[in-house]
């Protein structure tokens, strides 16, 4: 069974005999990159020229993780996928960027190889890292609001922050899939948001669930980082707030001395229900 399906038609894509590329039934013809991932976002899907983030927006993020100040929220989310492994073959990171997450997963989980691991992102160049940067997972370029995947494909959804449809999310799993979620706990990013925001709210703690899935574990992972001025950098340009970090406050941002800040996540894990 393919995995993908035309996002031009939605009919199932096959991997062609004589060349590097996936076809459907209706002609539709899609190429696989030399670096071994698959464009699926056609040019009448894109909403601009190179839709997702910037290039100096991806090196930040890819900076900052690969210094290791999320390895405890990778592990946990590692360690939460081995807890329901008996479940788990397919795999697929939504909005994986430059696939961190999934070579977090294939390095501490047991026995990768028994993993089908992909994922798919709408930044063409941090899909093309990803797959450079791990041959063995499957990679594509594609949105995540028209996700070009098979029905009831996976066995679990993996998403970090990352924005998607919640019909696409039940479309893709099987019954009894997982949904497992990464947001932002009570106090993440506590002293940051303090430099930006006049009175700050602690994020809720309660995690809205799709329609037709049941929460079945949840954990709060809380922790402390001290990037240099550098690496604070790269972590506010991944926030939400980091636009609002303009003169005063961002210069005060930069001047802090060795600021120490909490991480807090909650990570849960939905299933879905038979007849969802």
């Amino acid at each position: 069974m393919s995995p993908y399906i035309c996002p031009i038609c939605q009919q199932a894509l096959n991997a062609h005999s004589s060349s590097k590329g996936y076809y459907c039934a209706n002609k539709h013809h899609f190429d696989l990159a030399k670096e071994g991932y698959l464009n699926l976002l056609p040019v009448q899907h894109k909403k601009s020229k190179q839709p997702g983030d910037s290039r100096a927006m991806m090196r930040s993020r890819r900076n900052f993780l690969e210094a290791g100040f999320y390895q405890p929220m990778a592990e946990a989310i590692a360690a939460m996928i081995e807890r329901h492994r008996n479940d788990i073959t397919r795999l697929l990171d939504i909005g994986c960027g430059e696939g961190y997450f999934s070579r977090q997963i294939e390095q501490h989980c047991q026995q990768p190889e028994k993993l089908e691991l992909h994922g798919v992102d709408i930044a063409k160049n941090a899909i093309l890292a990803a797959a450079k940067k791990q041959a063995n997972a499957r990679f594509i370029v594609a949105s995540n609001k028209l996700l070009p995947y098979a029905n009831e494909y996976f066995d679990l959804l993996l998403r970090v922050y990352a924005p998607s449809n919640d019909q696409e999310i039940s479309r893709l799993l099987k019954p009894n899939g997982l949904l497992l979620t990464v947001t932002p706990g009570p106090r993440h990013l506590w002293q940051l948001r303090q430099f930006i925001y006049p009175t700050i709210k602690e994020h809720p703690l309660d995690i809205q669930t799709p329609n037709g899935f049941e929460q079945i574990e949840q954990q709060r992972l809380q922790f402390t980082i001290q990037p240099n001025t550098e690496q604070r950098m790269a972590l506010l340009q991944m926030t939400p707030f980091g636009w609002r970090a303009k003169g005063e406050k961002l210069s005060n941002i930069q001047r802090a001395h060795e600021l120490e800040i909490e991480a807090d996540f909650v990570l849960t894990i939905s299933l879905k229900q038979h007849n969802a």
